[in-house]
This record gives C-alpha cells, sequence and structure tokens, in this order.
C-alpha cells in the first residue's frame, strides 16, 4: 500500500475506507467476544433524554478498560493501522481508549453528529473503526459520511436524521475493513434490519491534543455531553 497517498485522500474526503486490512480469523474471534458480552437485547445505558433527543439507539462497551479479551490488544497492535495513525496525526499521537458500539436488530442507529466541536480545525479525534462482521443489507447499520466535510465547520442544525448534504456517501464495510474518520466530518449509523450491527473504535488524537475532546458530541438538534449526561446547548428542531 502507498501510505501517502492514501493519508492524502484521507485529508480530502475526512475519512478513508480500506477493505481486509484485519486477518479474518481475529475478526472472528472479535465478533464472538463481543457477541458474548452484549446478547441478544443490552440495556442502554445512557438515559432519555439523550436518546429520545439524538435519535440514537446503540450501547457502547470499552472491553480494554473492562477486562475485555486480549484479543482487543491483538487488534490495535496492527502495523498498518499504527502506520495510518501516525501519518495522520504525527509523530507523539496518544491512543485515546477503544469503543465497541453496539445496535440491536430493527434500531434507529445513530444520528447525523460530529464526535466533536470543530472549533478549531487543529483540535480534532481519530475514529479508527474495524468492522469484525459483514454489513450487509439483511444487517443494515451501514455508515453514511458528507465527503470533505471535515474543512466545513459546524454540522447545520435541523432533523437529526436528516441529511445535512445531498453529497452522502454510504460505506458498507465488510469483515476485516478498517475506517479512518475525522473527529469533524459528519456522519451517521443508519437503521439495522433483522441483524445486530457493531463495530470497534479505537479512537485516538495527537500530541497534545486533549483526550477528552470528545466528551462533548455535535448533534443537528443538539450539543450533547457525555461526563455529565446533559444537554448542554438544544439547536432549532430539537423538540
Amino acid at each position: 500500500m502507498n501510505i501517502e497517498k492514501a493519508v492524502s485522500l484521507f485529508w480530502q474526503q475526512g475519512f478513508l475506507h480500506l477493505k481486509r486490512v484485519f486477518d479474518e480469523q481475529q475478526m472472528a474471534n472479535a465478533s464472538h467476544e463481543i457477541d458474548i458480552h452484549f446478547g441478544d437485547n443490552p440495556k442502554f445505558l445512557h438515559e432519555d433524554e439523550f436518546l429520545s433527543g439524538a435519535k440514537t439507539e446503540v450501547v457502547p462497551w470499552f472491553p480494554q478498560r473492562e477486562g475485555g479479551s486480549a484479543i482487543f490488544d491483538e487488534i490495535e497492535s496492527n502495523v498498518l493501522l499504527n502506520s495510518l495513525t501516525e501519518e495522520i496525526l504525527g509523530e507523539g499521537w496518544q491512543s485515546d481508549y477503544s469503543m465497541v458500539m453496539f445496535s440491536a436488530k430493527n434500531t434507529s442507529g445513530q444520528a447525523w453528529h460530529q464526535d466533536c466541536t470543530p472549533s478549531d480545525h487543529r483540535l480534532f479525534n481519530l475514529n479508527r473503526l474495524i468492522y469484525s462482521h459483514d454489513l450487509d443489507e439483511k444487517t443494515g447499520g451501514y455508515t453514511a459520511v458528507v465527503p470533505g466535510s471535515h474543512k466545513l465547520g459546524l454540522l447545520p442544525a435541523g432533523d437529526p436524521l436528516t441529511a445535512p448534504s445531498d453529497r452522502v456517501v454510504t460505506l458498507k464495510p465488510k469483515r476485516g475493513d478498517l475506517l479512518m474518520l475525522h473527529g469533524h466530518t459528519w456522519h451517521r449509523v443508519l437503521p439495522t434490519n433483522q441483524m445486530r450491527r457493531h463495530s470497534i473504535n479505537y479512537r485516538s488524537v495527537g500530541r497534545g491534543v486533549p483526550k477528552d475532546l470528545t466528551d462533548i458530541c455535535v448533534y443537528r438538534n443538539m450539543r450533547y455531553r457525555f461526563s455529565t449526561s446533559e444537554v448542554i446547548e438544544a439547536r432549532p428542531s430539537m423538540y
């Protein structure tokens, strides 16, 4: 792989989708661990105000914090993953945390959002999303992005599920794929169908960037602070 060209494409688009980066068996093992942890219908961890306001039905798990299998450490040690990360974030970048995002079947996914406020273009997190199972028509839960939106500033206010642009690209990752996603890029997870859906996110930041940068998430209808479980700004069309 030409890493320089791949990173150039990342900076143009605000995301980079690479196919079959990770070993098939490694992904199968990770998917098995995730299914065991969540079961068929796990309880939501967030309060009703967030779930109804953000139009989001996902359940997080932090396996490296909470004693998950060593498989999550093995995945993070991937050479290509870390080479790409350093090319994007520079020397001294910091691994923040791993987070598995689980959506049960027939749920709404996650509304349009930015992972952190784009008030300073130099301060952003990097999502390193790994897919341990295929996303297809039966699963649903595709990832929708607006290419180049990491350069467009704040996600426009409006209905949380309505696309903020007519330039939406729908990504359909398969087992072993990697999606590098800029934290200012406008994106969402589409609804699931007849199957559960999950992804593994190894978040990271550049040297000197606060690790709590993603504590405040920007949705089209609100800004939400996770550490205090509160809506800190109601944007138009929230109610």
